[in-house]
């Protein structure tokens, strides 16, 4: 174990026992173990018979993320029973607890081969989607991917090779969207499989860091994406989230969404590759690798046959 793990492990420790036990329970006597994480770190800890997960934000993270406004969305969630059950947040450090899920399973692409793991899915995030709620902040990917932009240009970061054309090629995609959008709702923006528990009966969605009122087809292109759906898995997500069969335009909307989610976590991975994450997210070799698999995925949908019909299909509403 290196000196910032055992840093981490610490912090998670002495907050533990300090907000769970009390002050009664010495940090030493808190059990822990490491559950993981691709940016923050996640510890499963114990504190007189009870267990909890400690969230130990990872380095870096403070420069693009509102930790106020993820306090407020990861409260929000709680109360809705969409989140786990808060316990603790620090705006100030981002540090969070919250209970253990009990006989919930992380989800995976394996696991959500089984239909109904998806149908749950769906309706979690319709749950969330229409509680009526509201975030603190707007997730608007074009601002976001500016601001991410700006960030690694002041690094000298490196950019996969036509990045710049792309982005300028989205333009006519975000226009689309933008002109046929429906209210804003509470979406998570970021529901990397990861980031869902299974207990049979529901979903939780976890880990609020990127919470802020988008487009609910955000958060539905971005599961399919993160999970790797099929279009099976994608009709069946849409059937479930909105009880009834989708609208061509429906799905093409989450097409059309997932270019831009491809987009957006392109620079994301180029972040953490210039921030040094020494733990790449899922099989990749490293964060640039990531970012490149991004890259290539965003082109090979909004180069595919039917992309521009699918663009037409939602200008129009058919």
């Amino acid at each position: 174990m290196d000196i910032q793990e055992q840093e981490r492990q610490r912090r998670a420790r002495e907050v533990a026992a300090s907000v769970v036990g009390g002050g009664s329970v010495r940090p030493e006597d808190v059990a822990i173990e490491l559950l993981g994480g691709m940016t923050n770190r996640n510890y499963l800890v114990k504190v007189a018979g009870e267990t909890y997960v400690v969230r130990i934000p990872g380095e870096g993270t403070e420069e693009y993320l509102d930790r106020k406004a993820d306090g407020q969305a990861a409260q929000i969630t709680s109360d809705l029973g969409v989140n786990a059950h808060l316990v603790h947040y620090d705006t100030a450090k981002g540090v969070q607890i919250t209970k253990f899920i009990e006989n919930g399973k992380t989800m995976s692409a394996e696991l959500f081969q089984d239909p109904d793991a998806v149908r749950r899915a769906a309706l979690s995030f319709r749950k969330l989607h229409t509680s009526g709620a509201k975030f603190h902040n707007r997730f608007d990917e074009k601002v976001i991917a500016q601001e991410y932009l700006d960030m690694l240009r002041s690094k000298g970061a490196r950019f996969p090779d036509g990045y710049e054309r792309v982005q300028s090629e989205a333009d006519a995609i975000r226009e689309v969207l933008t002109s046929t959008c429906g209210e804003l709702a509470p979406c998570h923006n970021d529901p990397a499989p990861e980031n869902l528990v299974d207990t049979g009966e529901r979903v939780h969605i976890l880990d609020w860091e990127f919470g802020g009122n988008n487009d609910p087809f955000w958060d539905l292109a971005d599961l399919s994406v993160e999970t790797g759906f099929t279009e099976e898995q994608d009709r069946i997500l849409l059937e479930a989230y909105l009880g009834r069969p989708p609208k061509e335009s429906e799905y093409g909307r989450m097409v059309l969404h997932k270019s831009l989610v491809f987009l957006l976590w392109t620079l994301w991975g180029v972040i953490q590759e210039t921030n040094k994450n020494p733990r790449p997210a899922y099989h990749f070799a490293s964060f640039w690798d990531y970012a490149m698999d991004r890259f290539t995925r965003c082109q090979q949908i909004m180069n595919a046959d039917n992309f521009r019909g699918l663009v037409e299909v939602v200008r129009t509403g058919g």
